[in-house]
């Protein structure tokens, strides 16, 4: 392999080890559509979202959309087979010169945050005001729409500090920013299992519809992606929300501040301590 080649392996094996890799796989399994790097494999979706982006193109794919590399930018490298003619023998006996894998090259390619130019098509969508949106911009956390992928609504990204939403439901919204909220409280989230970080996002983000006046039909949803979860743990609905009930408070209670000294002081014990610090952030993890 060249150092190139080892490099870009070496990166993705490392993200295993630092524990960034879920996030990597979250964000490649969100690639916006019609995309170049949406059609590229799972391992190249991979490189370029430990590198901290969803959109990578090579110079000249930049250049027909009317963008440019920044000056100075450094590449991201992907894998993509080398091809060559070779003869091989038919069922006939006749020889055929056809295209064979002979091994594996490394392209370079950069991230859209490198470049500038006319704006893309998904740089230009809008959505509106969104009821507590402010406390995701005093966390520190951007809020940005994308198109959808047709299998995921949104996503927060703890290292990125961002919620991206693909959707104007407020309920999306509130689901991630029950995340953030949940990872800011939690002590050590990586050890929060996956369901209860799901049940507690949606079950927080229930209760912030109720309390904004959305639309009831919206809970029906909210109750049948609280099943799912709480089915591939063995429990039923409402024993998973009673089992994350005091979670799910405590969330609550610092989204809409309602004085996060009670948690601290143990007044809301999330997680049965008295000493849960309300303000720390948990290290890399993604929550979808």
């Amino acid at each position: 392999m060249t150092r190139t080649v080892r490099e870009t392996l070496k990166a993705i094996v490392d993200a295993f080890e630092s524990g960034n890799i879920p996030e990597a796989i979250a964000h490649s399994m969100f690639p916006i559509p019609d995309l170049p790097s949406s059609r590229w494999s799972f391992l190249n979706r991979i490189a370029i979202a430990l590198s901290g982006t969803n959109d990578a193109r090579g110079y000249r794919q930049w250049m027909q959309v009317n963008r440019h590399v920044k000056k100075g930018a450094k590449a991201i490298y992907i894998l993509v087979p080398r091809l060559i003619m070779r003869n091989v023998k038919k069922d006939d006996g006749d020889d055929e010169e056809t295209e064979v894998i002979a091994g594996f090259m490394p392209k370079p390619v950069f991230k859209v945050e490198d470049t500038n130019g006319e704006p893309l098509d998904y740089q230009n969508i809008e959505f509106p005001e969104l009821p507590l949106v402010d406390r995701a911009r005093g966390w520190g956390i951007s809020v940005k729409a994308v198109p959808g992928n047709f299998h995921y609504l949104g996503y927060y990204s703890q290292n990125r500090m961002e919620i991206a939403l693909a959707s104007q439901d407020e309920t999306v919204f509130f689901h991630e920013l029950a995340h953030a909220a949940h990872q800011r409280i939690a002590g050590d989230f990586q050890k929060v299992p996956s369901w209860e970080k799901e049940v507690v996002a949606e079950l927080a983000a229930a209760s912030l519809c109720k309390m904004v006046g959305k639309d009831s039909q919206h809970l029906g949803t909210s109750y049948q992606y609280i099943k799912h979860y709480a089915e591939e743990e063995g429990l039923s609905p409402v024993k998973a929300c009673l089992k994350v009930i005091n979670q799910t408070e405590a969330v609550l209670a610092l989204i809409l501040r309602e004085t996060p000294a009670m948690i601290q002081s143990g007044q809301v014990s999330p997680y049965g301590s008295s000493e849960t610090n309300a303000g720390a952030l948990a290290p890399e993890q993604a929550a979808l």
